[in-house]
């Protein structure tokens, strides 16, 4: 049986992970007790000596948990529908809203190389709908380049380029996509009324 929400768990072996909000790597050794609070997209935020700390999915095993627990399913879908499945994966690690219903994706350009993009600019746009906003059609694999710009819920936040990592890793995942760029920007700053009616409703917004 996997680990549930909050349940203590012992580390199976030594764990790399990631101190939040400060964005610090830090080692949890075997047999340390953590507390799991959060447990999204593949990634593992757990509480540990008081501390919140985010495991990546490479390291879910020590957990007790599987690394492909949070992989987008895909079958079936075009490219562009593909890239917002796979972005819905992935969270704040301290929220446990995927990143395009906070609305912190506000542009998505997918290139074939060597031919001009589709793109879509989604700023205040409803992105949570099955094949997201990206206009055209591009199907089947191919050697394709995705850029993503999105921002944070904070400026300051020190997690930024895990996230970052984590939108561009999971883009490079998708069959014929073989670059990935991803920008992180603050203008337009963030802010609550970006987030889709789900999300508001989740957090008790509405």
């Amino acid at each position: 049986m996997q680990p549930s929400r909050h349940q203590a768990v012992s580390l199976s072996r030594d764990c790399p992970a990631v101190l939040i909000p400060e964005g610090s790597p830090i080692t949890l050794t075997e047999g340390t007790e953590v507390h799991i609070t959060q447990a999204l997209g593949g990634s593992v935020t757990v509480l540990v000596h008081g501390n919140l700390a985010r495991i990546a999915a490479g390291d879910a095993d020590a957990v007790g948990l599987s690394p492909d627990a949070g992989s987008a399913r895909i079958d079936g879908l075009n490219l562009q529908e593909a890239v917002w499945e796979v972005l819905r994966t992935c969270y704040d690690p301290e929220i446990p809203i995927n990143i395009v219903e906070l609305g912190l994706v506000y542009g998505v350009q997918l290139k074939r190389l060597g031919q001009s993009s589709t793109a879509a600019h989604v700023v205040g746009a409803d992105a949570s709908t099955p094949t997201g906003p990206v206009a055209g059609e591009i199907r089947g694999p191919g050697d394709m380049r995705a850029e993503v710009v999105m921002t944070l819920t904070a400026p300051g936040c020190g997690m930024g380029d895990v996230l970052v990592d984590d939108v561009r890793q999971k883009l490079l995942s998708l069959p014929g996509v073989v670059e990935a760029a991803v920008e992180l920007t603050f203008d337009p700053p963030w802010h609550q009324g970006m987030m889709s009616e789900a999300a508001r409703l989740q957090t008790g917004l509405y």
